[in-house]
């Protein structure tokens, strides 16, 4: 099996490295030419264009940034619809609208090939040693075909089904409540930090009886800290993940009134210079509401 990889940010470059160093035979292709040569050291083939990719590999997995980055990754004529042979797997691991998705499923089956949603949970440094959760969705054989590489980029898979859109809707729905936690890291700190607590004490209080989770373990220490430059996801990021709630829940009429709180924190935080910061940066918002900076 001769995977492709496209989308070599830091959780892309992380997934890459560790099918490397798992001796799968590996392509790559970025737009950003010192991403390729980043993984061509360590023994990736680069591929001259994103055509060039799919018409070599049985698998390609991308991991990128926006659905309009996807979709034209997908539907354009140098893209992997025209690209990839029948039966060949496109493995969507970003985070991406169930619309999209929706169309990029067609496409595939328009083109007898086979899409399968694998969204990963995690920080790209869960990314870099193999540690990051997997959900992945799509038909059983196909799943079946890739555990292997689950095995490598992974240590927890959570299946989703057949659908790959259950597999993105576990994906939003787990980052939706990811952002509403951050929320309210943020408001507990900006409460005890008025009544002169040392914030480590407090974070060390939730993270060792309350939230003992790597999330809350995570995050809480970002908050702790004020170290908002310790990039996880960004702002921008942070900002797409609560749109992309609301235009899952919005067809199915689900209300999710708390998004709109983070959502609007981490626009003010966007509008003061902060689009690449660490999505965390919300709590910063509610120290400044509460006048701790």
């Amino acid at each position: 099996m001769k995977i492709g990889f496209i989308g070599l940010g830091r959780m892309g470059s992380g997934m890459a490295q560790r099918l490397l160093a798992a001796n799968f035979e590996l392509a790559v292709f970025d737009p950003d030419v010192k991403q390729s040569a980043r993984l061509a050291e360590a023994g990736a083939e680069v591929a001259s264009s994103l055509a060039h990719l799919a018409s070599m590999c049985d698998v390609v997995i991308s991991m990128l940034p926006s659905d309009e980055v996807l979709l034209s990754a997908t539907n354009d004529a140098g893209g992997l619809v025209a690209n990839l042979r029948p039966g060949a797997i496109h493995m969507v691991s970003g985070t991406h609208g169930v619309k999209a998705l929706t169309e990029v499923i067609a496409a595939h089956q328009s083109a007898g090939q086979i899409l399968v949603a694998c969204h990963v949970l995690g920080r790209p440094d869960l990314a870099a040693s193999g540690k990051l959760g997997l959900v992945p969705g799509g038909p059983k054989a196909a799943i079946d075909s890739l555990r292997p590489v689950f095995a490598v980029i992974g240590e927890r898979v959570f299946e989703a089904g057949e659908n790959p859109l259950s597999a993105t809707a576990i994906k939003i729905a787990n980052n939706f409540v990811l952002g509403c936690a951050i929320e309210a890291i943020g408001e507990g700190h900006a409460l005890v930090r008025k009544y002169d607590v040392d914030p480590h004490v407090f974070h060390q209080v939730l993270v060792g009886g309350l939230f003992n989770c790597t999330a809350y373990h995570a995050y809480g220490d970002l908050i702790a800290h004020n170290d908002w430059g310790r990039l996880g996801a960004s702002a921008v990021i942070g900002l797409k993940d609560a749109n992309l709630s609301l235009e899952a829940a919005t067809p199915v009429g689900v209300q999710l009134p708390s998004v709109a709180i983070w959502k609007k924190a981490l626009e003010s935080a966007i509008a003061k210079g902060e689009a690449n910061l660490d999505w965390s940066v919300m709590a910063r918002e509610q120290f400044r509401a509460s006048g701790l900076e």
